[in-house]
C-alpha cells in the first residue's frame, strides 16, 4: 500500500486543517517530506513542529493560494530545501453556498480565486520542475459537487467541475514527461469547509447534513493509495462519499 512514499517531497496547499492536515499527517508518518502551505502561518508551523517531533520531516511556508507569487515561492522553497518536488496536492478550497438570486458576488469571486486559480497557480509552479525531472504527480481536489449540482451550490459546483476539466486537460498534456495526474472528489468530510458559508440559513442546513460526514483521514488514505501505485500506473480520478450520503 505504501510503496514509493518514503522520501517523496510533497507540497500541500490548504494544509492548516481538514483534508490537507490529514494528508500531511499520514504522508509524514509514511516517510514523505511534507511542505505545508496555508494562510494561517501559526497553524502550519505548529503542525510542522508536531510532525518533526514524531520523527517526520516537515516545512511550513505561509501561502495564500490566490497570490500566484506565493504559490510559486512555496514550490520553489520545497525544491531549494529538498532538491525536487515529487507531488503537489492542490487542496485549498472554499464552499460559501448560496442561491444565485442572493447575488453573493464576493463569495463567487472568492471561490473562483481559491478553487480554480489556486489550482492553476499550483500547476504553474510545480509543472516546470516535474517536466525537468521527467517525473511527478499532481493531485487536484475536486468534490462530489464537481459531478452533481444542488440548489445553492451552483458556483461551487462550477469551480469543482472546472478542477476536473483542467485536470483532464493536464493529464493529456503531460504524458510525454512521465507525470501522473489525479483528481480526488470527496463527499461530505468532517472539515472546516462548511464554516466558509456566509448565509446563516444555508450554513445551518449544511451543518445538519454534515452530521453524517466521515473523518478527514479517509481523504488522506485516498491520497496515499494514488501515490503508492507503481510508476506505470496513473490513478486519474477517485470519487468517494460516506456510505450514507445520497447526494
Amino acid at each position: 500500500m505504501t510503496q514509493g512514499i518514503q522520501n517523496k517531497v510533497v507540497v500541500i496547499t490548504g494544509a492548516s486543517s481538514g483534508l490537507g492536515e490529514a494528508a500531511a499527517r499520514l504522508l509524514a508518518k509514511e516517510g514523505a517530506l511534507v511542505v505545508l502551505g496555508a494562510r494561517r502561518a501559526e497553524r502550519i508551523r505548529q503542525l510542522a513542529e508536531e510532525l518533526i517531533a514524531e520523527g517526520g520531516k516537515a516545512l511550513a511556508i505561509a501561502t495564500d493560494v490566490t497570490q500566484c507569487e506565493q504559490v510559486q515561492r512555496l514550490v520553489d522553497t520545497a525544491v531549494k530545501t529538498y532538491g525536487r518536488v515529487d507531488v503537489i496536492i492542490n487542496n485549498a478550497g472554499l464552499m460559501p453556498h448560496s442561491p444565485l438570486e442572493r447575488g453573493k458576488v464576493e463569495d463567487w469571486e472568492r471561490m473562483v480565486d481559491v478553487n480554480i486559480k489556486g489550482v492553476l497557480y499550483g500547476i504553474a509552479a510545480a509543472l516546470p520542475y516535474m517536466k525537468a525531472q521527467k517525473s511527478g504527480q499532481i493531485i487536484n481536489v475536486s468534490s462530489v459537487a464537481g459531478h452533481k449540482v444542488r440548489p445553492g451550490g451552483a458556483v461551487y459546483s462550477a469551480t469543482k467541475s472546472a478542477v476536473r476539466v483542467i485536470s483532464e486537460g493536464l493529464r493529456q498534456e503531460v504524458k510525454p514527461y512521465n507525470i501522473r495526474t489525479t483528481i480526488i472528489s470527496p463527499g461530505m468530510i468532517a472539515t472546516e469547509l462548511p464554516d466558509s458559508i456566509t448565509e446563516p440559513d444555508i450554513a445551518e442546513i449544511t451543518r445538519k447534513n454534515y452530521e453524517s460526514a466521515i473523518p478527514a483521514d479517509s481523504f488522506a488514505r485516498m491520497v496515499l493509495f494514488a501515490m503508492s501505485q507503481p510508476e506505470d500506473v496513473d490513478i486519474n480520478e477517485i470519487l468517494f462519499r460516506p456510505t450514507v450520503q445520497d447526494f
